[in-house]
């Protein structure tokens, strides 16, 4: 099966929800990012897809390693996704998320809570059915 890997960062904001994005002509809602360029590292794929993608520049050091999964792509049928995904928390508001927009190929933007959206229908695999969950253990363990 073919592969594509990707770097993705989950986007938090002060009220413990976090940002999915909607790329156009696809149906499911998954955390900005993309695939890396030739010699890029993923945590600089990761920076430079938010840049380009949501507008934001996000310190390097800024961004927390969650972990590197293998789930089927969401947009892409027949294809297995590697997804290196990273944590920038901006609960302390250290940025104003409320300028952030689509840009580039993103239609749409979607807070939530990851609890509620476990179900829903229109989640990327990676998004629903890894790093949903680590959200929320690491959310009850906090608690």
């Amino acid at each position: 099966m073919p592969r594509i890997t990707v770097s993705a960062v989950v986007v938090t904001d002060q009220q413990g929800r976090v940002l999915t994005v909607r790329k156009r002509r696809t149906h499911s809602f998954m955390f900005p990012g993309g695939k890396p360029e030739p010699q890029e590292s993923a945590l600089d794929a990761a920076v430079r897809e938010v840049r380009e993608e949501l507008g934001v520049d996000i310190p390097r050091q800024a961004l927390e390693y969650l972990g590197r999964w293998e789930t089927q792509a969401a947009n892409e049928a027949g294809h297995e996704l590697v997804g290196e995904v990273f944590l920038w928390n901006n609960s302390g508001g250290g940025h104003d998320l409320a300028n952030i927009s689509p840009q580039a190929e993103i239609e749409e933007l979607r807070w939530s809570r990851p609890e509620e959206s476990l179900r829903d229908g229109d989640i990327a695999p990676l998004t629903r059915d890894c790093v949903f969950p680590l959200l929320i253990e690491r959310a009850a363990r906090n608690a």
